[in-house]
């Protein structure tokens, strides 16, 4: 017989011990590499939003100027009428688009998916290969 049909049984657990702690650091590492690469997606595409509202920002006020001088030419309301007017559309506006975006931004999405899976899969190989 060959060795490693004779080792002792505190042998293999010993084995199974270690072969199991490298797993387990192994599926550590792929979560941070997951985790990562979820925070660059998200940083990347914060940056863009960035960079997009301040222009859409800059078009948003000229166009609500002339939506405040449209009111007060065409529809002979007072300035401070038609400013009022324009700020409430845009505030309610504003106010459905931010909260629609806050639902998005969920913690749910930065969750490592693969990960757990993997180590559910895992845990269930262990618990079989223990006597």
């Amino acid at each position: 017989m060959s060795d490693e049909t004779q080792r002792s049984v505190p042998d293999l657990l010993g084995d199974l011990v270690t072969q199991a702690t490298t797993l387990v650091r192994q599926e550590v590492q792929l979560a941070r590499a997951e985790i990562n690469e979820k925070v660059s997606s998200v940083g990347a595409a914060i940056g863009a939003m960035a960079i997009g509202g301040i222009l859409l920002l800059a078009a948003l006020i000229i166009l609500l100027q002339a939506a405040v001088a449209a009111l007060v030419e065409y529809a002979g309301l007072p300035a401070t009428i038609a400013a009022l007017i324009v700020g409430v559309v845009v505030a309610v506006v504003g106010y459905i688009a931010l909260h629609g975006a806050m639902g998005r931004l969920k913690s749910a999405t930065l969750v490592p998916h693969r990960t757990a899976a993997q180590l559910g899969r895992d845990a269930e190989v262990i618990k079989e290969q223990i006597p």
